[in-house]
């Protein structure tokens, strides 16, 4: 199971990114994908996921209503758009996969079996 991470950058406060997170070595449709992400001197925090089958949809509380997530299966990768973005938004953002997620701890890094490498995301004017 390998998952990268790309589509990070440098982006103005209000702007807008869509990361990507291919993934390889499994079929990610039949995995929860999801997306966490650290700030210098925080813990990680979950920012998002989707559901294998079905693909129900969480945000945190914190990204509700600007970021939104999604999933190509013909291309094995989830996508996590960023909008309205402000400067505590930067982070390093790292996608991660699990096959039997337990839905009540989708926020938990513990959780998650397989986390690929971050992508920086910097939000500054």
């Amino acid at each position: 199971v390998q998952l990268q991470a790309s589509g990070g950058g440098l982006v103005q406060p209000g702007g807008s990114l869509r990361l990507s997170c291919a993934a390889s070595g499994f079929t990610s449709e039949y995995y929860a994908i999801g997306w966490f992400r650290q700030a210098p001197g925080k813990e990680r925090e979950g920012v998002s996921c989707i559901r294998g089958v079905g693909g129900i949809t969480y945000y945190a509380d914190f990204v509700k209503g600007r970021f939104t997530i999604s999933r190509d299966n013909a291309k094995n990768t989830v996508y996590l758009e960023l909008n309205s973005l402000k400067p505590e938004d930067t982070a390093i953002y790292y996608c991660v996969a699990d096959t039997r997620l337990l839905v009540s701890l989708w926020g938990l890094p513990s959780t998650w079996d397989y986390w690929g490498k971050g992508t920086q995301v910097t939000v500054s004017s």
